[in-house]
């Protein structure tokens, strides 16, 4: 009887020796870590050859296996690997059976390849049981010899505490996946919808400069048509005097001055409508086309600005641009149209309210390999919380007034697909932009 209190006795200190530090070792611990300091810890603990925790998943044919997590054999981690549960005494533990052999496993269970390539005698399982009941993995302890009474009971005590503790641990991470699923899923609704709107700006952007550049060509084309119809009538006049009876030197002169005020207006205007749609004729392919093209940089920049005559009129803005002579870039020029675009139209929205005027000045210049260009307005500037947010999605200090917010972020993207940067410095007046761009844009992804 005395014999029997000591065993008890000794069996409770040493099962409570072990949780103790099997418990602090892995409350350090999550995720796979976790497994392995476990694993390595009870099989010290129970002093047994092998321990191992899996998780049980169902494959493509419907049938249940054991998804190791981590095993433990003899003095080092095995690699992890997964195995049918049918014919193994893991079928049981995953009914949510507690299942122990002290001896003779492999005798009982002869279909189950592993345990006879462990060379395995004894077996301690427990199931992990989630909080809905439902059978998650298996905690097993082997051994290449048999085992006695009180290390099964120190064993039983262990696993049912620790099997406990790992259906806890992967409802965890069970619960992050999801979370991750999820987020990843709102991230990919939530780029969708940007891209969408990010197009729907583009869009809106040249169905402005559309209206405009059709506003700014009917002026010199109406100057042409009419200058047109003038020449007609000088003619036929001219053609009557010829034909009469009595004409001066001096009328025929009159009407020769006239025919040439007209050819000149009409050339001078064409000319102006031929530039205007040049103009836009690039840009609206620059912005269907992305691959790489020669620019000469001022001239580019000037060109964007003819294209926005008509809004630049209309806000009584005026331009300036100094340019260094011959600024050759390689990169893909759309960007940089719908970048230098949307600048102006953020000056024109934000700038000049209650259509004041204004002036935007632009200087571009070359500092070794790279482009700096510099777009300045003197209108009112912005505080230093908007120049904070400024580049961020959907910020606009419009709210309501029909702004996206969706401009500046534009601008902040193509100067970053292009490798380059842009920077607001401050100004006494106004607002400023410094962006600086490599010369040549090569192997930078689109925004």
């Amino acid at each position: 009887m005395e014999k029997k209190l000591f065993d008890e006795n000794e069996g409770r200190t040493l099962a409570e020796a072990a949780l103790r530090q099997i418990t602090e070792n892995t409350s350090r611990e999550t995720g796979d870590q976790f497994f392995r300091v476990l694993v390595r810890d009870l099989a010290k603990a129970l002093d047994v050859y092998y321990v191992i925790a899996g998780r049980i998943v169902v494959n493509e044919n419907m049938k249940e296996h054991n998804q190791t997590l981590a095993i433990w054999a003899g003095d080092d981690f095995m690699d992890n690997i997964s195995y049918p549960l049918d014919d193994t005494p893991c079928s049981n533990v995953s009914s949510q059976n507690m299942c122990f052999h002290a001896s003779g496993i492999c005798t009982l269970y002869p279909q189950d390849q592993l345990l006879v390539d462990m060379a395995a005698e004894s077996y301690i399982g427990m199931s992990m049981i989630d909080t809905q009941g439902k059978t998650l993995g298996i905690l097993v302890a082997l051994d290449k010899k048999p085992i006695d009474q009180n290390k099964r009971l120190l064993g039983l005590s262990l696993l049912s505490i620790f099997a406990a503790r790992c259906a806890a641990e992967l409802q965890h991470q069970d619960r992050e996946a999801q979370l991750e699923s999820l987020v990843e899923q709102r991230t990919q609704t939530l780029k969708a919808a940007q891209k969408k709107l990010l197009e729907q700006e583009k869009m809106a952007a040249l169905g402005s400069l559309v209206a405009g550049i059709a506003h700014e060509i009917n002026t010199p084309i109406g100057v042409a048509v009419t200058g047109a119809s003038s020449l007609i009538e000088f003619s036929n006049t001219l053609d009557k005097r010829l034909n009469s009876e009595e004409v001066t030197i001096e009328e025929l002169q009159e009407l020769i001055d006239l025919v040439n005020q007209g050819a000149k207006l009409i050339d001078s205007n064409l000319q102006r409508a031929a530039s205007l749609i040049s103009s836009f004729k690039q840009l609206a392919v620059d912005q269907s086309n992305l691959h790489q093209s020669k620019i000469e940089l001022g001239e580019y920049i000037n060109s964007i600005f003819i294209a926005h005559a008509a809004a630049l009129r209309r806000a009584k803005v005026s331009y300036t641009l100094t340019a260094s002579d011959k600024i050759i870039m390689y990169l893909p020029a759309g960007k940089l149209a719908q970048l230098l675009s949307n600048l102006i139209m953020n000056s024109l929205t934000h700038a000049f309210p209650d259509e004041q005027g204004g002036q935007i000045m632009v200087n571009a210049e070359q500092e070794n390999d790279q482009a700096v260009i510099t777009v300045a307005d003197d209108g009112i500037g912005i505080t230093d919380e908007i120049k904070h947010h400024i580049f961020e999605p959907f910020f606009t200090t419009r709210r309501g007034e029909g702004g996206s917010g969706l401009g500046m972020h534009i601008v902040y993207n193509i100067v970053t697909s292009l490798g380059g940067t842009i920077t607001i410095p401050d100004s006494p007046k106004g607002l400023t932009f410094v962006i600086t761009l490599p010369l040549s844009i090569t192997d930078h992804p689109s925004p």
